[in-house]
């Protein structure tokens, strides 16, 4: 998040750091007022009751990626600069799995598990100590599925560059998608 004015020298890694505090802080107390700390509202996805989590997630997604690449086209901002996760399609489909399992089971996500714990709720420190243990476990298997996990490596890809395509049409379709799905996701909720 701090990477072009990190990058660029325009702060050290001490306020870097100082800022990436303040930044979680204020992710977290947002989290929480949007009721995002309480596992009841996380997990209606699952089933059907509330479908706040994909609309704000989406919702972050279409701001993120407009922004992104406005600031791109008006070079303000060198993209190449922007660090991509690399894409393993396999492991990272298991690891999706894994991690919706646990996420159905505790109702919580690291994240939103923070939040709940700061807000008081036992639960969280429930499912924290399930994402360390997890962690741990991942740490102690490690070199016996390090071959699937480094496994269909497709490196630093975007969807436009994998479909070839300007990536103001992915974000034009992604706007169309979104729309019908919060479209769809209001009907449903409204009948419930």
């Amino acid at each position: 998040m701090t990477a072009p004015l990190y990058g660029y020298g325009i702060f050290g890694e001490n306020t870097s750091l100082l800022l990436a505090v303040i930044l979680g802080i204020f992710f977290g107390l947002f989290l929480e007022r949007g009721g995002l700390g309480n596992p009841h509202k996380l997990t209606g996805v699952f089933y059907f009751t509330d479908f706040t989590v994909p609309k704000v997630m989406f919702t972050a997604i279409l701001v993120a990626a407009s922004g992104l690449y406005l600031l791109s086209d008006l070079k303000l901002l060198d993209i190449s600069r922007v660090w991509i996760v690399p894409a393993f399609f396999w492991p990272q489909i298991m690891g999706g799995i894994l991690f919706g399992a646990g996420f159905v089971l505790s109702g919580y996500c690291p994240g939103t598990a923070i939040t709940g714990l700061a807000s008081g709720r036992l639960d969280a420190l429930v499912a924290m100590t399930g994402i360390g243990a997890g962690s741990l476990i991942f740490a102690v298997l490690y070199p016996y599925i390090e071959g699937f996990y480094v496994s269909s490596a497709m490196g630093s890809i975007t969807l436009p560059r994998l479909l070839k395509i300007n990536h103001w049409i992915v974000i034009v379709l992604l706007y169309v998608f979104a729309a019908g799905m919060f479209y769809l996701m209001e009907r449903f909720e409204k009948r419930s």
